[in-house]
């Protein structure tokens, strides 16, 4: 799996589509921003200037909607998205030592993707789940009272049992 960014004309071809529906109704740049997101799996300024083509809307107000909501990206994101939450909570729990011993065990920043695209990882606000922190976020799930060692064993677990390898 690359983390690779590319407009192909086939995805080109579904966002010039999708924008041809979303256009049709009131409010289109969000629908349109989500559809660029599922379609092309971030979205850079390549694709906001072709959105902002499409569309008249400038390119400065596209990025500031795709810079303000955290459900868009401007780089692709990994196949599993691994979130250590920083809220306080979390924090006095001892999160950021476990997000620490993240980013140690993948070899990444907080908001990078491993280079074989398979982990991202985020430092989370709450997720509403303050009487288990700290807690941590693997794609859909959140596991609770999280440890230095269960991180590591989620992410060992993973690699373990992934036919991504």
């Amino acid at each position: 799996m690359s983390t690779k960014f590319e407009i192909t004309d086939e995805n080109k071809k579904k966002l010039l589509e999708e924008i041809k529906i979303h256009l049709k109704s009131p409010g289109p740049l969000l629908p349109i921003l989500h559809s660029a997101q599922r379609i092309f799996k971030c979205i850079p300024i390549p694709v906001q200037k072709l959105i902002s083509e499409q569309t008249n809307i400038s390119i400065a107000e596209i990025n500031g909607v795709v810079t303000f909501y955290s459900s868009f990206t401007l780089t692709p994101k990994g196949k599993h998205i691994l979130g250590v939450c920083l809220g306080t909570p979390c924090y006095v729990r001892g999160s950021q030592i476990i997000l620490d011993a993240v980013k140690n065990e993948l070899g990444i920043d907080v908001g990078e993707t491993t280079p074989d695209g398979f982990f991202t990882l985020e430092a989370i606000r709450c997720i509403g789940t303050c009487g288990m922190a700290p807690v941590m976020s693997f794609d859909q799930d959140v596991f609770g009272e999280v440890n230095v060692s269960k991180a590591m064993k989620i992410i060992r677990d993973t690699r373990e049992n992934s036919e991504f390898k």
